[in-house]
C-alpha cells in the first residue's frame, strides 16, 4: 500500500505552501549549471500540482521567485524568466484540463513585460476553473507585502476611507496580496534548510512547518503524501490547551 492510501482525505490541509529549495545544489551535485536544476525543478512542480489536484487540496502556493532573487547573477535571473514564460505557455492547456485556476502574488511589475503578459494571459485563460487554486509567488517577499499593505492603509486613513480604530486582523488581511486566500495550514520546505526566508510571514502564524532533506528536483507525490501524513498526526491548538482542543 502506497502513502496515498494512508492519507486521510477527511483531514486534508486546505492550503499547502511550499518553499521549493535545492535546485542549484541538485545541479551542482551532478556537475551541471544551476539553470539545469531549475529546469528539472519544473518537473517537480508538475508532479506536485497534479498530486494536490488529485487528492483534493484547495490551495497550493509555490514560492517560485523572491524579490531577493533579483540579486542573483544576471544569467540565472534571465534564464529563470525565460523558463517561466516558456513553462506558462506550455502548461495552460494542462491547467485547464485539470480544472486548475492560476493566481499570482508578488511585485510582478518588476518582471519583464513579456513575462507579465504571459502570466496575465494564463490567469485569464484559467479564471473559469473551479478546482485547485495554484498560487505562484513571483517577485514576492513577505516584508515587501507587509510594507505595501501598511502604505495602502496609511493612504486610506489619510483620504478618510478608513479610521485607525477600524484596523483589526480582518481589515489588515484585506490589504495583503492573499486577501482572498486562506492562511496555509501546512508549509513545506525542501533541501534541509530550516528557515522561512521571507515567505508569508504574516500568514504562517499558526501554520504547521515541515522540513525535508529532499532537494526540490527530487520531490515527488510520495514526498508530498509523507508531509501530509505528518501534518495529520499533529495536534493543532491555536494557543489553546490539549484538553480544550479535544472538547
Amino acid at each position: 500500500m502506497g502513502l496515498k492510501e494512508i492519507v486521510d482525505i477527511n483531514k486534508l490541509p486546505k492550503h499547502i505552501a511550499i518553499i521549493m529549495d535545492g535546485n542549484g545544489r541538485w545541479a551542482q551535485e551532478k556537475g551541471q549549471d544551476r539553470l539545469f536544476g531549475h529546469l528539472h525543478g519544473v518537473e517537480s512542480v508538475r508532479d506536485i500540482v497534479e498530486g494536490c489536484a488529485e487528492i483534493g487540496i484547495n490551495f497550493l502556493t509555490l514560492y517560485a521567485f523572491s524579490t531577493e532573487n533579483w540579486d542573483r547573477p544576471e544569467y540565472e535571473v534571465i534564464g529563470l524568466m525565460e523558463l517561466l514564460v516558456d513553462t506558462i505557455k506550455k502548461e495552460v492547456p494542462t491547467l485547464n484540463k485539470n480544472n486548475i485556476k492560476l493566481h499570482v502574488i508578488g511585485a510582478t511589475h518588476m518582471m519583464p513585460e513579456s513575462a507579465q503578459a504571459e502570466l496575465q494571459e494564463a490567469i485569464d485563460k484559467t479564471s473559469h476553473n473551479t478546482g485547485l487554486n495554484l498560487v505562484m509567488a513571483l517577485s514576492y517577499s513577505s516584508r515587501w507585502e507587509i510594507i505595501q499593505a501598511t502604505q495602502n492603509i496609511a493612504k486610506d486613513i489619510k483620504s478618510g476611507k478608513l479610521q485607525p480604530e477600524e484596523i483589526n486582523q480582518n481589515t489588515y488581511n484585506q490589504y495583503l496580496t492573499t486577501a482572498d486566500i486562506p492562511d496555509p495550514e501546512l508549509m513545506i520546505r525542501t533541501s534541509g534548510e530550516h528557515r522561512i526566508s521571507n515567505f508569508l510571514l504574516y500568514q504562517l502564524a499558526y501554520t504547521e512547518l515541515y522540513f525535508t532533506e529532499t532537494l526540490w528536483p527530487d520531490f515527488r507525490k510520495e514526498n508530498l503524501y509523507e508531509a501530509i501524513i505528518n501534518f495529520q498526526q499533529r495536534e493543532r491548538r491555536f494557543g489553546k490547551t490539549s484538553s480544550q482542543v479535544k472538547l
